[in-house]
């Protein structure tokens, strides 16, 4: 499956990956909360990484059979906290349980300071493919600012180590627009993290939610980011990206062909996934659910042979309609229109957005023309009236 030679933008590749069935797995342990963060996550408490293990391979045990996976994907947190025995030992629970399509992606995250040709060669040999490597910025002072560990050489030699243990595929994360950056040193990152030879780049706007370090700082008068330099930023990463022919397949993802992360193809083409761990969010028959956030619930629900599920919302009619577009305009290749794009194209926002030249018909589908407003797009997608049917 994961040598297909259609472009990561294609819509027969952007409609096929609808019909996968993946997972996903949170590990939430990390050395330090960045700064920045908002996710389910916590330092200091390796002492809980065995059970964590066990706890996680216990609720695969409890889920219904479900599969086989096309994807799987391991995100937190940092994924490589937990060693490749750990990794192995979930990933040998899901196969068991659900069993894994041939060619299957299985896909982490992990930091370039825990890089190691160990673990690299470990986690290969556990069945890993994909390596996504959290690099942020290629600039020291830039890293410092987000509160990382590693330093900028420490990216291009995990980058060496991953391809000489056999993975695949390797994606870099970047974060753009923080206050310590420039246009000079961003250029800089753009071009190193191009020349370390990675398939895949993701580009992400440094964001403020509520609660973290970042928002206590900014409230006491740190500077914050700039949404018009965020956008110019964008804009560059996107130029690079292309240059280096990497193709944009969604709002914040680019790929060579045959390269673009299974388990965002299938997530934002409305797949469905289970979902493991602390804060883990899945999507099965119609159903989106979400488990407890805080690691000590968790822990004592599994353990105690009951589902660590907090909360969960049916999604029907109007709102599944609504959530197939909002999800499905994200990807280059965008969504068939249906009767919610026909509904959208008929509204007064949706005509403003065409005349805009930010929505855009072709044939029986409806594609985001510029994806800096996609987020434009999505509020008046969310406003359309439609019959719950």
């Amino acid at each position: 499956m994961r040598t297909d030679p259609l472009r990561p933008d294609d819509p027969v590749l952007a409609d096929r990956a609808a019909g996968w069935r993946g997972a996903y797995v949170h590990i939430p342990f990390c050395r330090r909360v960045c700064p920045y963060c908002d996710f389910a996550v916590v330092a200091g408490r390796d002492d809980l990484r065995d059970r964590y293990v066990e706890a996680v391979v216990a609720e695969i045990a409890m889920a219904e059979p479900f599969g086989p996976l096309q994807a799987v994907a391991f995100g937190g947190g940092t994924p490589s906290r937990l060693g490749a025995s750990g990794l192995g030992r979930i990933l040998e629970a899901l196969a068991n349980r659900f069993g894994l399509v041939g060619g299957s992606e299985v896909s982490l995250e992990a930091n370039p300071e825990d890089w190691t040709p160990a673990l690299a060669g470990g986690l290969v040999a556990a069945g890993f493919t994909r390596l996504s490597l959290g690099a942020q910025s290629f600039d020291p002072v830039v890293l410092g600012d987000l509160g990382r560990l590693h330093r900028p050489a420490d990216i291009g030699r995990a980058v060496g180590e991953a391809r000489r243990a056999g993975f695949g595929r390797i994606n870099l994360d970047l974060i753009l627009g923080s206050p310590a950056e420039s246009d000079a040193s961003w250029d800089r990152t753009l071009a190193a993290a191009l020349d370390c030879g990675v398939d895949h780049l993701s580009t992400y706007a440094l964001t403020v939610e509520r609660g973290t370090a970042l928002s206590r700082a900014i409230r006491a008068g740190a500077p914050g980011p700039d949404p018009d330099v965020q956008a110019d930023r964008y804009e560059r990463a996107l130029a690079a990206a292309a240059g280096a022919g990497l193709v944009r397949y969604e709002t914040s993802n680019h790929a060579v062909p045959g390269a673009a992360c299974a388990y965002n193809l299938l997530t934002w083409g409305g797949g469905e996934y289970e979902a493991f761990g602390t804060a883990a969010h899945g999507h099965r028959d119609g159903v989106r659910y979400w488990n407890v956030r805080r690691i000590d619930r968790y822990l004592e629900r599994v353990e105690a042979g009951r589902r660590p599920e907090s909360g969960r919302e049916v999604i029907v009619g109007a709102d599944r309609e609504r959530e197939r577009l909002v999800l499905g305009l994200r990807r280059a290749a965008g969504v068939i229109a249906g009767s919610g794009g026909r509904a959208l194209l008929a509204s007064p926002d949706g005509r403003r957005l065409v005349e805009a030249g930010v929505l855009a018909e072709r044939g029986d589908r409806l594609v985001v023309a510029r994806p800096l407003l996609g987020d434009e797009v999505a509020r008046a997608v969310l406003a359309l009236p439609l019959p719950d049917c």
